[in-house]
């Protein structure tokens, strides 16, 4: 499955129609110990670029932007009761949710893992 990321430090797997969204190890060792997670409802739309979730860390409270348009289908439940799962797994147990993709030509932008390393070396 294509995985892809934004330079706000989101991935996004995609299956399909269906994408899983998180953020990555680098976003999640800038932000610290993850305390708090708010999510998207299930059924709620959301658009490319704009605030889909809040991750508060000890450090500071920071924006998950969505990295395209579409209707989220699933919050991952495990971040309710542990939101350190951002921190020990962030590209994989610790995903925020899943949604529907609207419009697949918005995943034109992103970047692939090549490109997303070479622009976290660039920081």
């Amino acid at each position: 499955m294509p995985r892809y990321y934004t330079d706000e430090h989101e991935w996004i797997d995609v299956d399909g129609d269906v994408a899983t969204v998180g953020i990555t190890d680098y976003a999640q060792e800038q932000l610290g110990d993850i305390v708090f997670v708010e999510l998207p409802e299930s059924g709620s739309e959301i658009s490319k670029g704009k605030d889909a979730a809040v991750v508060e860390s000890v450090k500071a409270a920071s924006d998950v932007y969505a990295p395209i348009s579409g209707e989220v289908t699933e919050a991952n439940p495990a971040l309710e009761d542990d939101p350190a799962l951002v921190n020990s797994s962030p590209e994989d147990e610790g995903w925020f949710f899943k949604l529907t993709i609207a419009d697949k030509a918005e995943l034109e932008g992103l970047m692939d893992a090549k490109a997303y390393k070479s622009f976290c070396d660039s920081l």
